[in-house]
């Protein structure tokens, strides 16, 4: 690489030496014209600036080798040996302007480059972590692509996918922000994040907890001015890229889950929800048993829905009538009405603990299958 100094190695183009040269050139012109610096020559300035940056030159010794070479030369400049004070006086302030002029360019330039560079590397991981959760991509020249990120697929990671109000999008502020308070606590070699269909998914490498739960932090309390997400699920731990596919399943089947059933958390782990895919592992069964145990309550005035929602708040609140019905805002007399019908129409009654629980079941059941609103 080309040294700040403006001393390149050999074979290796010495690109601050030749952007020094450049504006020294232009600098002595204008302190012999007074003339302020053309279109062409400004772009030449910014594509010289870009390909410094490219070649790996900071911004900071561009700066100093172009004054360096400004003040190693100022008092040659043609213009700065008039006679006249005035003459002098003019002739500097036209040098400095073309100074001004010249840097701009060349920070222009520079920041072009870098902007580039970081929607590239942007794109280069959104499309790692599109492969990574497709789990259809070649698996040779994914671990290549993998290890450019400091990945390796062999070891165990865990898929976390956070959902908000509205879409994520990508280049959006919020990702954005938990992507740089995240690669500024950890090693961004044991993450990636990116936006997928709308969500926001984190993959952290095996061991890396914290990763999970600072995102997770990150998505639900994003700081001022930053939507929050509704939710954050976190699937369980898998080795090699079937892994990640497999826990960025069960991170979305989580969410599936909480939506259907209303669940209140934020934070939610698959394996505290393995019950439901057990239960919906046989969707025949399950509509069979709310057919069963819970069809006659449509029969009831008003429909199922109170006294589904009955047994739903019950179980809530521990079978305490006093606080279920502090909550549905009924009588704790109201309370046992419902009770009463509940038990008539489906024969099971909720004081008895087998009655109990496949009640409680059954109305999982309907609500993951949206019964009644669904015909099952």
């Amino acid at each position: 690489m080309t040294a700040a100094n403006g001393t390149g190695t050999p074979g290796t183009p010495d690109i601050p030496g030749k952007l020094a040269g450049h504006c020294l050139a232009l600098l002595t012109e204008v302190s012999r014209t007074g003339r302020l610096l053309r279109r062409a020559e400004l772009e030449r300035l910014r594509e010289l600036g870009e390909r410094a940056a490219e070649a790996g030159h900071g911004l900071r010794d561009l700066v100093g080798v172009c004054l360096g070479a400004t003040r190693a030369s100022w008092q040659t400049f043609p213009g700065l040996t008039a006679v006249t004070t005035a003459e002098v006086r003019r002739t500097g302030d036209a040098v400095l302007a073309a100074t001004q002029a010249a840097l701009g360019a060349v920070a222009e330039g520079h920041e072009r480059a870098q902007r580039m560079a970081v929607r590239q590397e942007e794109a280069n991981r959104r499309e790692l972590v599109n492969d990574l959760l497709h789990g259809r991509t070649d698996l040779g020249r994914l671990a290549e692509r993998a290890e450019r990120f400091g990945l390796r697929l062999a070891a165990g990671y865990t898929v976390a996918v956070a959902v908000g109000a509205e879409p994520y999008l990508e280049g959006a502020p919020t990702p954005h922000r938990v992507l740089r308070e995240l690669t500024g606590r950890y090693d961004d070699r044991t993450l990636l994040l990116a936006v997928r269909d709308g969500r926001l998914v984190c993959i952290a490498s095996d061991g890396e907890q914290a990763v999970l739960t600072a995102f997770t932090d990150l998505a639900l309390r994003p700081g001022p001015g930053y939507p929050p997400a509704l939710r954050v699920a976190t699937g369980r731990r898998y080795g090699g890229t079937g892994g990640i596919v497999r826990s960025y399943e069960e991170a979305l089947a989580t969410l599936e889950y909480a939506e259907r059933l209303g669940l209140p958390a934020a934070r939610l782990r698959a394996e505290e929800l393995l019950v439901f895919p057990v239960l919906m592992r046989d969707r025949e069964a399950m509509a069979d048993l709310v057919r069963t145990v819970l069809g006659p309550l449509t029969s009831a005035r008003g429909g199922a829905r109170p006294l589904l929602e009955t047994i739903t708040v019950q179980a809530e609140a521990g079978y305490v009538n006093a606080e279920t019905a502090r909550r549905l805002g009924l009588s704790v007399r109201a309370l046992g009405y419902r009770l009463e019908r509940i038990r008539d129409l489906t024969g099971y009654d909720p004081a008895e603990a087998l009655h109990r629980y496949t009640l409680e079941t059954a109305v999982m059941g309907a609500r993951l299958l949206d019964w009644p609103d669904q015909p099952l």
